[in-house]
């Protein structure tokens, strides 16, 4: 095509002065490639050359832009050695000489020309594909947005309660903590992971880019909320009720379903479950629980004010559950007499009279890293936080919390055998981490899956920073009414 248009070919061969070249071709400065160099920009920079460089070859309608687009090295490929096909001109300047002759003829007031020159437009488009370019433009900006922007996202259980309500709906920005271009490529847009009523998922997981991730504006701190990727959501079994992981099932935690192989449904990263949880903990930080509050490093933190736990309250006479509600105790994540109540809910049930109300004690049960501790949700630790380029020492008594950072998250071969440990091959007494990882705690500490469960989140896990709440609905139903006082609040107003 380069030569077809008067140029050497091996001006194509060049990587970025070939854009120079390009913009030329179609009529444009040839500065304009630098666009190329700006992230996300560049995106939309080198649709409109591959759209413009066929129309320059006299390709002006829509299954031609749209495959210029979507097939450029093959169409490409085609118009160059098709001897059919001829370069007519740079289109940008033909478009520019048409419209400079309309408006000519439209300020001399010379009619006929004008009707002319509208009824003979080469580069006019016909109103159903005006529609259809704009609803393309439209669905194809929103998935911009979504993957590279902003994202909505419904908060769908009470593990941050009650900070964060069921039923709210967060606008979470992907630029604070940088950018993370999409890895699945082959997807529906505007879909995360899967198809409504359909049940299937939205996306092949090949092919698949690498993951990257542009410049942050900022540095997960300390008790930020925080949306990232459900860590042991590479493999799910979707029910009704909830979607399980495959390390559910192995630890006992969900209902037997019997034989479970064909219903795995396996994920790529950037399409696991959206959670969204407080971050407790950073990468080289130390972290401990003692009678439910978190230390790090050695020295208390500072709670969440609404920051709730398991009670169990009873009465001499039935309790007031409207009143519950109004005092905004949700009555879907409490089981009679057991409720989930931060300490401003405990002093209001108080006061109702002849109620008494105590905290739930947390018995022993497995937790991360399942290696037996006698830990609990409320007296847990003291466990490392990994930090990039951090070396630990590993031995099989120590080795449980990273065996999945080491195998799953960054990718080497773990084997245990005969009381030794060998990582790609060779014995291994230590290890050095490969990225960032991070602590994260729902506020509703009694009824919160998080890493205490599963352990650490990746940084290449990490979604966004949520920005405010856009809508509230009734714990999580239009039916219920909308929580008026919570729209466009600050993400973190209600702490």
């Amino acid at each position: 095509m380069f030569e077809k248009s008067g140029r050497p070919g091996w001006q194509a061969l060049v990587p970025g002065y070939n854009f120079m070249v390009w913009s030329e071709i179609v009529g444009k400065n040839k500065w304009h490639a630098a666009w190329m160099l700006f992230p996300i920009v560049n995106i939309f920079i080198y649709a409109g050359l591959c759209i413009d460089l066929v129309r320059s070859f006299g390709k002006h309608d829509f299954w031609n832009a749209a495959l210029s687009v979507i097939a450029a090295p093959i169409f490409f490929l085609y118009l160059g050695f098709n001897g059919d096909e001829e370069y007519e001109g740079p289109i940008v300047e033909a478009e520019a000489a048409y419209m400079a002759k309309l408006e000519a003829a439209k300020k001399a007031n010379k009619t006929i020309q004008v009707k002319r020159l509208e009824a003979n437009n080469p580069f006019k488009k016909s109103g159903g594909r005006e529609w259809v370019e704009s609803i393309i433009f439209a669905v194809f900006a929103a998935a911009f947005i979504r993957m590279f922007l902003i994202e909505m996202y419904k908060i769908p259980t009470s593990s941050m309660e009650g900070s964060l309500l069921v039923g709210d709906f967060l606008c979470v920005s992907k630029a604070h903590y940088g950018i993370r271009p999409p890895m699945t490529i082959a997807m529906i847009p505007l879909l995360h992971n899967r198809i409504p009523f359909l049940n299937k998922e939205s996306y092949l997981e090949k092919p698949r880019l690498s993951y990257r991730r542009l410049p942050n504006f900022e540095s997960i701190d300390h008790n930020d909320p925080v949306v990232f990727n459900y860590p042991e959501g590479d493999s799910v079994i979707i029910t009704p009720a909830r979607t399980y992981s495959v390390y559910d099932f192995k630890r006992g935690s969900m209902p037997n379903m019997g034989d479970i192989r064909d219903k795995v449904i396996s994920r790529p990263m950037d399409k696991m479950d959206h959670y969204i949880k407080r971050c407790i903990g950073l990468p080289g930080d130390s972290l401990q629980i003692i009678d439910r509050q978190v230390h790090i490093n050695g020295k208390a933190v500072q709670n969440p004010d609404k920051i709730q736990f398991a009670y169990v309250v009873r009465s001499q006479s039935p309790l007031n559950l409207k009143r519950l509600q109004e005092w905004d105790v949700n009555l879907d994540d409490s089981r009679d007499p057991i409720f989930m109540l931060n300490n401003e809910q405990v002093e209001k049930i108080r006061g109702m009279g002849n109620v008494t109300v105590e905290l739930l004690p947390q018995s022993v049960r497995p937790l991360f890293p399942y290696n037996n501790s006698q830990w609990t949700v409320d007296n847990y630790g003291p466990i490392y936080i990994p930090k990039k380029g951090a070396t630990v020492q590993i031995t099989i008594a120590t080795i449980a919390p990273y065996k999945r950072i080491i195998d799953v998250y960054e990718h080497n071969d773990l084997q245990i055998s005969d009381g030794k440990i060998y990582i790609n091959g060779e014995e291994s007494s230590e290890y050095t981490f490969k990225m960032d990882y991070y602590w994260m705690m729902g506020d509703n500490r009694h009824n919160s899956e998080d890493s205490r469960v599963w352990g650490y989140v990746p940084e290449d896990h990490v979604v966004g920073k949520p920005l405010f709440i856009w809508f509230s609905t009734k714990y999580g139903d239009m039916k219920n009414g909308i929580r008026w006082n919570r729209i466009f609040t600050g993400a973190r107003k209600f702490e």
